[in-house]
């Protein structure tokens, strides 16, 4: 069914400077951009940071607009709130993108925003992407925010803690953004249904609500990519009628947030390592097939799934080590997609594993230790001795070969240097097979303890 052109004003609320971005002809606009929410109350999802009643929503609805950071998903209103802020503030609206802009770029909008501050007009420059600036870049905006020439306005999918310089984050409040959740896109696909002057309202379309979630959980948390496949399913649907045949057609290729070196990456990493070490083979399979299912790198993930069996499970299963480097060896021999079930095994049973740090702290307190005593000398009974001279120095001298020692160890041998005799580093748990190791640990360090204090006394 051929699409009615549709001619909304969507300028009609905003200052005379910002309505250069909607200069183009409506008809030609996307769905997405000719729904963008023209007021506070028709921004959905965002209920925690602009519901009525909250600090930021009565700071903008009294035109007190401060410099900010939106920090969110892809979807989630960072633009559509820019927008806003210029229209309560009464500013001009500046927006330039990270992405296609350079130092130039960023001056000559300084320039503008120097222009009208002259003439009493105050501007919000938006930046979109703001954490792909580098620092020069980002400190160029700087002493136009203190000065109160531009009212900033930053846009990232980023952390801003990691990605932004602490200058440009000490003069910006930063304000976080939720993914939009199911029923709040469901809220902006029905809008976009019914309304007639902007929407597909004259379309007469008809769309069941289960269709709508369906369109919604496809988003991901991303309204403008809903609004997106509403409208290519108006676009495709036979009779106006979008059903189960027209969306398998729209939602074929259904893509999950994940952005292969960014924060959701990182948190993603996380939520598994921190699945297997609570036992929690569930969570861990989840995870673990939610980054499969993102493009996560399988070495990669092979490399994390080694290291936790080394600093979470660690002897208490040395097994766990083997099957991790077995599932690593496997995965690359089969490749995808055969070789990611055994990650997902090796995940399962590190989460199942009985669970010890015990080696891991060990190392660390050695190290640390190591850093603070300096080089110590090794014992001269200890030293190797191939020259005359070194054995004329005593090198090795007193030297007891176990294997030729009543029991096969000799316990009154000093194997730490001077000064950390009777140290004890590693402490195991009482859990799985580091059970065992702690009883013939703790045998052998009282028969050595014993044997090393009589040879003090002798």
């Amino acid at each position: 069914m051929p699409r009615k052109t549709l001619q909304p004003p969507l300028t009609a609320s905003l200052p005379d400077s910002s309505k250069e971005l909607f200069a183009e002809p409506e008809g030609l606009k996307p769905l997405a951009e000719r729904m963008r929410p023209r007021t506070l109350d028709e921004i959905v999802g965002q209920a925690r940071l602009l519901g009525p009643g909250t600090a930021l929503r009565r700071s903008i609805e009294a035109g007190h607009v401060h410099s900010m950071v939106l920090w969110g998903p892809p979807g989630c209103g960072k633009t559509t709130l820019a927008l806003l802020l210029a229209k309560y503030a009464h500013a001009r609206f500046k927006a330039i993108s990270a992405v296609l802009s350079g130092l130039a770029d960023v001056r000559a909008a300084l320039a503008e925003a120097e222009v009208a501050f002259a003439q009493g007009e105050r501007s919000v420059l938006f930046v979109d992407e703001v954490h792909r600036f580098n620092k020069a870049q980002q400190d160029a905006f700087l002493p136009h925010i203190e000065k109160g020439v531009i009212l900033f306005v930053g846009a990232t999918t980023e952390n801003p803690s990691f990605e932004l310089n602490s200058a440009l984050l000490s003069r910006c409040r930063v304000h976080v953004m939720d993914a939009v959740s199911v029923e709040a896109i469901v809220e902006a696909l029905r809008r976009a249904l019914h309304d007639k002057e902007r929407g597909l309202g004259a379309l007469g379309l008809s769309v069941a609500d289960a269709s709508l979630s369906l369109i919604a959980q496809a988003a991901d948390g991303d309204v403008r990519r809903a609004l997106t496949l509403l409208e290519i399913a108006a676009d495709v649907a036979s009779d106006g009628v979008i059903d189960e045949t027209t969306l398998a057609q729209v939602l074929a290729d259904r893509t999950r947030r994940f952005d292969k070196g960014g924060e959701q990456f990182y948190d993603q990493i996380s939520a598994l390592h921190k699945s297997v070490r609570s036992s929690d083979a569930d969570a861990a399979l989840y995870w673990c097939t939610r980054m499969l299912d993102g493009g996560v790198d399988p070495a990669y993930l092979a490399r994390r799934l080694t290291r936790m069996a080394i600093e979470d499970v660690g002897l208490a299963d040395p097994r766990a080590l083997t099957l991790a480097l077995e599932a690593w060896d496997t995965f690359e021999r089969l490749g995808s997609p055969e070789g990611e079930l055994a990650l997902a095994e090796a995940a399962i049973y590190l989460a199942i594993a009985a669970k010890s740090n015990a080696a891991y702290a060990a190392f660390g307190e050695v190290k640390k230790l190591i850093g603070e005593t300096g080089t110590l000398e090794v014992p001269l009974h200890l030293r190797n001795a191939p020259t005359r001279l070194m054995k004329g120095l005593g090198y090795g001298k007193g030297y007891q070969y176990d294997p030729d020692v009543e029991g096969g160890i000799a316990f009154d041998q000093q194997c730490l240097p001077d000064g950390l005799v009777g140290r004890e580093f590693y402490r195991p748990t009482r859990r799985g097979l580091e059970l065992k190791i702690r009883e013939k640990l703790d045998s052998l360090r009282a028969a050595r303890g014993a044997a090393l204090g009589k040879r003090g006394k002798g």
